[in-house]
């Protein structure tokens, strides 16, 4: 066995001990829900013994979460991303639609309704953004311009200028954003015509 999933290995019991502290169980709650005894969960959270199959499943299930994700399993070839809600302060939603870091990152947003005379709150910092509306009408204030974008409407700026995004009274909108570095611009790419 290599030392990187010696290491890994290692590591499955305090992660288990710290999921079942965050979830405020006790042992005795923990083995009723899973069938594991009190004693073998100890041993586990512990680092005197190592999970099996049969014991990893039902942990899953106790804590809500995928196997990959109770040991903290290294990526693998599954293209899938795990989209993770993120909740804004504002009562929107961000589903990242890419995983890895750096490069242009992918968002969905969620946006509920807003009131007209809202007073936008500009921001700037650096890249570039491209975004998408899907559904609903979402309103786009970029410097002095404030648009409304409709579904299948797209926009493309550089973030440096100040600019704010949110909802119409007529209801929530949902869009896609790439966001890139300073200079990384998002590009469509159609299929080249072919000559007859």
């Amino acid at each position: 066995m290599d030392d990187s999933l010696d290491r890994m290995l290692d590591a499955v019991g305090p992660r288990l001990k710290q999921r079942r502290q965050r979830r405020d169980f006790t042992l005795t709650d923990l083995a009723e829900t899973t069938g594991i005894s009190v004693s073998t969960l100890s041993r586990l959270e512990a680092g005197l013994r190592r999970p099996t199959l049969e014991q990893l499943f039902p942990l899953a299930r106790a804590y809500g979460v995928t196997l990959d994700e109770l040991v903290d399993a290294p990526p693998t070839g599954n293209p899938r991303i795990n989209l993770r809600p993120i909740e804004c302060s504002d009562g929107s939603t961000a589903l990242p639609l890419t995983s890895r870091a750096g490069g242009i990152q992918a968002y969905k947003f969620i946006k509920p309704a807003g009131k007209d005379d809202a007073e936008p709150d500009l921001r700037t910092h650096e890249g570039y953004d491209w975004v998408y509306v899907l559904d609903g009408t979402l309103r786009l204030v970029l410097g002095e311009h404030d648009l409304m974008l409709q579904p299948g409407q797209a926009a493309e700026f550089d973030t440096r200028t100040p600019h704010w995004f949110g909802a119409t009274s007529s209801g929530p909108v949902e869009f896609l954003s790439l966001v890139g570095k300073q200079g990384e611009r998002a590009h469509v790419r159609a299929a080249p015509i072919s000559a007859h």
